[in-house]
């Protein structure tokens, strides 16, 4: 027997690994050892995906394996050609793949492709490197070597790799497993969800780096709620919520697509952008990008940066990322429908809690204020110097159908008489009783409304149409419903129903707004109720128009949303508005309903000054209450800290004064409420020079307001030493 058969017998013998990468060894070994080569080695053929598996160079066991695809490196050019294939025949881009793999330039190279038995079939490819040709012929011998090595040694060798593959799979499978239940024990809470997920991904695929964007259908934008693995955390303006269109971006690919991205290089695609890494100054070397996918669509799209320990993310990433979005798409569907049921049982809840406190409008009360109408007002009635607030309450109602009546829109729409006595009952009931937004607060609102529209004929003009003028006072009516007299935050701190109903529910932008969307919600239920739309007479493009609007418009009354569009609105009145754009009407409207909210501040000093005073009596209240639960309330809530002149000063001179200065900007017979305002301020000044000259230590922050004394001797010496 030959030398060479008895290495050969030698080497089967020993091949009873369950180890792979161990069998590759020997057999690495025996190759090197017939062919005097420096290096041999081997790569598996995954029939399925085309690609090659190299897990072992010489007697060397990979860190990381690596899977090229076939037509893609030159590792796989046997393999595409189906032939042997040596070094000369290589082109230089390829020569340097080969340098890059082995970490050196081979002198020699051949690659032998290894079919299955009886398939013209490749199963294994095997590389022998910097070998010497002692004589001619040398390399035909070394391929005979090769072939004849593996038909004994090809069958154990791909057993035991699909032995492997089983067991990876297994193993694969029990991690999922693991991934679903801590998924689904954070259906709860979508935040806690969404982190979740990301850690369980960047796990699952050794990634640095990771994003989850959500689609939002109604805006068409794809939404990172966590981004970079940190939950954007309610009622934090700063937390790191990033919104791109759907259609942008490799994320926006995917999402429009529904395929799985794996780029080797980020910077080298032409979808990626840099500029992200430009600001943040990580770098982002390879991405792996999955669609999360329900039965009908994609609902979101999962980032991967940065594969860990490896050159870029892998076929077998590709492979558990696709399995694991599944269970993402299943527990992040589940996690909403779960909200939902919250939601619904918190409205369910909330409604109790409304009907307990307020009394349903009778047939009697609707009949009795449509014939006990009061005496038409004066001409004061409509000035911007009248003060609503001089009214009886019970006798507002009755006003509210005046001014209705007095616009015109009540014939302009055909709104029955019986129904819109209803809703403003039933408006007026959904108000409580705290010291300052209540019902005469929402009557002040609307009264200033119908002011606006009557003095600067606004609707006359074309300024804006009949239908926004109607849902303007409409929204004036409605925009603080079922108001608790507390601030957003404190709904928050305290646990209410209303933060538990609407806290998770939006974007960081809209939970600045969540008593704005109650009260919506609140109008809405109102509307709803049988014989009080005042909206039904309206066509269907028409009324969903109107409830646009009307949210559009209570949502405006949220001061930060104000703050926000507030260079937009400096934009309008120095470019001029125009009327047939709807943006600019959006603008206008939104600027109109912020002025109504803070009309009182353009009446008379002592109007404004007792409006402070229950502004105040509010705010302590519910600094009273953060202190009774251990917190610290803001210094303007503090009655032992506020110092309110100061306050109510800086209040007009950032955001009133500017306000009206707009207004009067772009209508002139406004002009009137600026100077009002100045005034004001110089009443203000007045009263804290007069009140610190006899101001005693012991002095409550509310003894300013409650002396009358004071508010006598501010308006003598402001007639006295200015023109008013």
């Amino acid at each position: 027997m030959a030398q060479g058969e008895t290495n050969l017998l030698r080497l089967c013998s020993t091949l009873n690994d369950k180890s792979s990468a161990e069998l590759q060894i020997k057999v690495n070994n025996y190759l090197i050892q017939e062919t005097g080569s420096q290096l041999a080695f081997l790569a598996a053929v995954l029939s399925e995906t085309e690609e090659l598996l190299i897990q072992v160079l010489g007697d060397k066991v990979l860190e990381e394996e690596k899977r090229f695809t076939a037509k893609d490196h030159a590792v796989g050019i046997p393999l595409v050609k189906n032939t042997v294939v040596h070094l000369h025949e290589l082109e230089e881009s390829d020569k340097e793949e080969i340098r890059t793999l082995l970490d050196f330039m081979p002198e020699t190279f051949v690659a032998v492709p290894i079919n299955h038995a009886n398939v013209e079939q490749v199963a294994i490819i095997a590389y022998i490197v910097n070998f010497v040709e002692e004589a001619e012929g040398s390399v035909f011998r070394f391929i005979a070597t090769i072939r004849e090595c593996f038909e004994h040694t090809l069958g154990i060798i791909l057993n035991t790799l699909a032995y492997e593959e089983e067991r990876r799979l297994r193993i694969q499978c029990q991690s999922l497993l693991t991934v679903a239940r801590n998924l689904f024990t954070h259906l709860s809470d979508i935040s806690d969800l969404l982190r979740e997920i990301m850690m369980e991904a960047r796990k699952l695929t050794q990634a640095e780096r990771c994003s989850l964007f959500l689609l939002d259908e109604e805006r068409d934008e794809l939404v990172a709620e966590v981004f970079d693995g940190i939950p954007a955390e309610p009622g934090n303006e700063n937390a790191p919520e990033v919104r791109i269109a759907k259609t942008q971006g490799i994320a926006g690919h995917v999402a429009m697509t529904g395929e799985l991205l794996n780029i080797h290089d980020a910077y080298a695609h032409p979808l990626f952008y840099k500029g992200i890494d430009e600001n943040t100054g990580f770098k982002t070397r390879n991405i792996l990008c999955i669609p999360i996918k329900n039965e009908k669509q994609v609902i979101g799209v999962a980032q991967l940066c940065n594969k860990i320990n490896g050159v870029h993310f892998t076929s077998f990433d590709e492979e558990i990322a696709l399995a694991f979005s599944v269970y993402c798409a299943i527990s992040i569907a589940h996690s909403l429908m779960l909200k939902k049921v919250q939601d619904a049982q918190s409205r369910s809840k909330l409604s109790n809690e409304l009907m307990m406190y307020h009394m349903k409008v009778s047939n009697e009360d609707t009949k009795k204020l449509i014939s006990n109408m009061l005496p038409v007002p004066g001409p004061e009635f409509a000035d911007f110097k009248f003060s609503p607030r001089s009214l009886k309450e019970s006798n507002t109602a009755q006003t509210v159908l005046y001014m209705l009546d007095d616009l015109g829109l009540v014939q302009r729409w055909r709104i029955k008489r019986e129904t819109l006595a209803r809703f403003i009952l039933y408006v007026q009931r959904g108000y409580r009783d705290p010291p300052y937004h209540n019902w005469m607060h929402a009557f002040s609102v609307a009264h200033f409304a119908y002011l606006l529209l009557k003095n600067l004929h606004l609707m006359e003009k074309g300024h804006i149409t009949e239908l926004e003028g109607l849902v303007f006072i409409v929204a004036c009516m409605c925009h603080d419903l079922d108001h608790r007299g507390t601030t957003n935050s404190f709904q928050l701190a305290s646990d209410s129903v209303l933060a538990g109903l609407y806290s998770s529910e939006g974007s960081v932008m809209e939970l600045t707004m969540r008593s704005q969307r109650h009260h919506f919600s609140q109008a809405m239920c109102i509307l709803n109720t049988e014989g009080c739309n005042i909206f039904e007479s309206l066509q269907q493009a028409e009324y969903k128009k109107c409830l646009d609007l009307l949210r559009h418009l209570i949502l405006a009354t949220d001061l930060a949303q104000h703050l926000r569009i507030f260079n937009e609105q400096k934009k309008l009145t120095e470019d001029g508005y125009d009327s047939s754009n709807e943006h600019h009407r959006g603008l206008l409207l939104s600027l109109l309903m912020t002025c109504c909210d803070l009309s009182d501040q353009t009446k008379t000093w002592s109007i404004s000054k007792k409006i402070a005073e229950l502004i105040y009596m509010e705010f302590f209240s519910q600094g009273d209450l953060e202190k009774a639960m251990g917190n610290r309330p803001s210094e303007m809530m503090d009655r032992e800290k506020a110092c309110i002149p100061f306050l109510q000063l800086q209040f007009l001179n950032d955001i009133v004064h500017p306000l009206f200065t707009f207004l009067a900007e772009l209508f002139p017979e406004a002009e009137c409420l600026v100077d009002a305002l100045k005034i004001n301020k110089r009443c203000w000044e007045t009263a804290w020079e007069l009140y610190s000259k006899r101001l005693r230590k012991e002095s409550s922050s509310m003894a300013i307001l409650e002396d009358e004394q004071l508010e006598i001797e501010v308006i003598n010496y402001i007639q006295a030493n200015e023109v008013v």
